[in-house]
């Protein structure tokens, strides 16, 4: 389902693309996906496993992925990357008001807010800028903007090389050789999954140029240190000690920079969201949830 939002373009309205699972009276969960990913990757399994927890889902698309709206613009990365942000299309910031945007169009005062890797920035963006909303924050995977933390190792840069894929056949290639590097090495690997949820992303909206904006939006939006070490709200850090895309201290500088926060380090976990896992996460995100409500 798509839905229309007042979004932070202007004067402009956009759509965002959502699916809403289990009981719409259960407390809700809002699950924010990362940087060019779809609603899609967040796996239907590990959804289920939230909803037989009598929990609510909402995932959905975040502007510039599947079928939520595309924007237009190439922001200069080369740049971005030396310092010089201004091409930003748009920041974290103005993604996170698009996540709350969908939380008033669904009549849902305030909500358990789950990302993973830049779905983190945006969920912590949320708990910062929009505190009344919010009432637990579960970070995966992700960081706190400090670009002293939190940093591919070497060999994951090499998910990036070389010009970006064209066709599909093309996107699903590069999805599993990317797993391969960035994936858990202590769990096993579904090859096939990966491939499948690649080529259904594909299916749903292929866009190169949002991938550089969502990129560019990261960069454009610094540090968020020192404002998580003012925030108040229940939390949970969830990182792999395998993560090659987003180094493990990422997890940890979250986990100390949010007063109270729980942090999981999970020996043989990587850039991923292993089946192996997901009753584990799912538990850990109820009990979160649990200690939040009362």
């Amino acid at each position: 389902m798509t839905i229309e939002i007042a979004a932070n373009v202007g004067s402009a309205r956009i759509d965002i693309a959502y699916e809403r699972l289990g009981d719409a009276h259960a407390p809700p969960v809002l699950l924010i996906m990362g940087l060019g990913a779809q609603l899609i990757a967040w796996p239907d399994g590990f959804c289920a496993e939230l909803v037989g927890r009598g929990l609510q889902v909402i995932r959905f698309d975040n502007r510039d992925a599947g079928q939520s709206t595309h924007l237009a613009g190439t922001p200069d990365m080369a740049a971005a990357l030396a310092g010089d942000a201004s091409s930003a299309s748009y920041t974290l910031s103005d993604m996170a008001a698009d996540a709350v945007g969908l939380l008033d169009a669904l009549g849902i005062e305030r909500a358990h807010v789950v990302g993973a890797s830049m779905g983190g920035f945006i969920a912590q963006t949320i708990a910062l800028e929009h505190r009344g909303r919010i009432r637990s924050l579960t970070s995966i995977m992700s960081s706190t903007g400090d670009r002293a933390v939190g940093q591919p190792h070497a060999e994951a840069m090499r998910i990036f090389a070389g010009p970006p894929p064209t066709g599909r056949e093309d996107v699903v290639q590069r999805a599993v050789a990317a797993f391969e590097i960035v994936g858990s090495p202590g769990f096993p690997a579904d090859l096939a999954g990966v491939a499948e949820r690649a080529g259904r992303a594909y299916d749903r909206g292929f866009d190169p140029g949002g991938f550089v904006r969502q990129a560019v939006a990261v960069l454009a939006s610094g540090d968020r240190t020192a404002r998580l070490r003012a925030l108040d709200v229940p939390a949970l850090v969830i990182h792999g000690a395998d993560d090659r895309l987003v180094d493990a201290s990422g997890g940890r500088a979250t986990a100390a920079a949010i007063s109270g926060a729980e942090l999981v380090v999970i020996d043989g976990m990587g850039h991923d969201l292993p089946a192996a896992l997901w009753q584990r996460f799912a538990t850990t995100i109820a009990a979160l949830v649990q200690r939040s409500e009362v």
